[in-house]
């Protein structure tokens, strides 16, 4: 009950600043301060955005907050406060923030959900400017603060279960993606797998090599990244492209001209298999045999009962 209240909090807040996960805010302060929303007004008047009036946030900066309102109280969607201003480095265009969430009823106060006891922050938002995955109202509210600041969203949620809250969200830190495979490349590639080619902006060519494909799930690093190994039940970024066995292309992001963002858990088998275990930065050569794809069933691009060929760079797991 409290995991799936958290998830639909998370959607219903991601809705609106039309990004993929929780978000967070940062501003000005000493590390130690209790900063409250008293001198926000006017950025909230910038920004275009209901400011939520008498909550307020005491706490260490980058710690679980203790949140004060009365109750009960009302929200509209579309609606912040910044509860305390971070000591944090600034957000930049193009950050991946990380944040740390709570869920507090407005009815009564009490806590819906938390990610702190189990520290399971999420880290599924960009900060850009392109409002096909951001509003340009909390872009602006993201671009003027800092880490370690914590920022209420409120959740109408008259229209579903009658339980309206604020997202309490401190973000507690930032990174920025991976372009492509960063690494070193693999020297003891199998020399009967297809050829893999990049070109200079990372996009993969592929020549089959007269490969006729595996019954079983082939997962080879071309390309060794650096970062942590990604565990399948995390959600990733992945530059990619497909190929059938005869090598006709049926998908590619380098040709979208953006990567893709996804959880393992809904993708084909193949690839929650075979990503998993491998480290990000990594470029990885999926065999996909049709047992671990999608079988019998035709798929747009792809016949049924195909063995699917993908290079993959793992850009960010999460």
């Amino acid at each position: 009950m409290r995991k799936s209240l958290l998830s639909k909090a998370v959607t219903a807040v991601c809705a609106t600043i039309m990004c993929l996960g929780v978000t967070a805010c940062g501003g000005n302060s000493s590390a130690k301060s209790d900063k409250s929303n008293s001198d926000s007004s006017s950025s909230s008047e910038k920004i275009g955005m209901h400011q939520i009036a008498g909550v307020t946030a005491k706490g260490e900066l980058g710690k679980k907050p203790t949140v004060s309102f009365k109750t009960p109280m009302t929200v509209e969607d579309n609606s912040y406060v910044v509860l305390q201003k971070g000591d944090g480095a600034q957000i930049e265009d193009g950050d991946r923030v990380c944040s740390q969430g709570i869920a507090i009823s407005v009815k009564d106060g009490s806590e819906l959900a938390s990610t702190w006891e189990k520290n399971t922050p999420d880290c599924s938002t960009v900060v850009t400017s392109d409002t096909s995955q951001m509003t340009e109202n909390y872009y602006k509210i993201f671009k003027s603060l800092k880490l370690n600041s914590t920022v209420a969203f409120g959740v109408n949620d008259s229209n579903s279960s009658g339980t309206s809250y604020l997202m309490v969200l401190t973000l507690v830190s930032k990174s920025k993606d991976l372009k492509k495979a960063t690494g070193e490349k693999v020297a003891d590639i199998p020399a009967d797998l297809p050829k893999v080619t990049l070109a200079k902006d990372g996009k993969p060519s592929i020549d089959m090599n007269g490969y006729k494909g595996s019954d079983s799930l082939i997962s080879q690093d071309l390309i060794k990244g650096k970062g942590a190994v990604v565990k399948d039940t995390q959600s990733v970024v992945a530059h990619y492209t497909g190929w059938l066995l005869d090598g006709t292309q049926f998908d590619s992001s380098w040709d979208r001209g953006q990567s893709s963002a996804f959880s393992l858990d809904s993708v084909i088998k193949g690839w929650k298999q075979g990503l998993a275990g491998h480290t990000v930065g990594s470029q990885v050569l999926l065999v996909v045999p049709p047992s671990l794809g999608y079988g019998n069933k035709d798929q747009e691009k792809i016949p049924a009962n195909s063995t699917l060929v993908f290079v993959v760079d793992i850009l960010v797991a999460y």
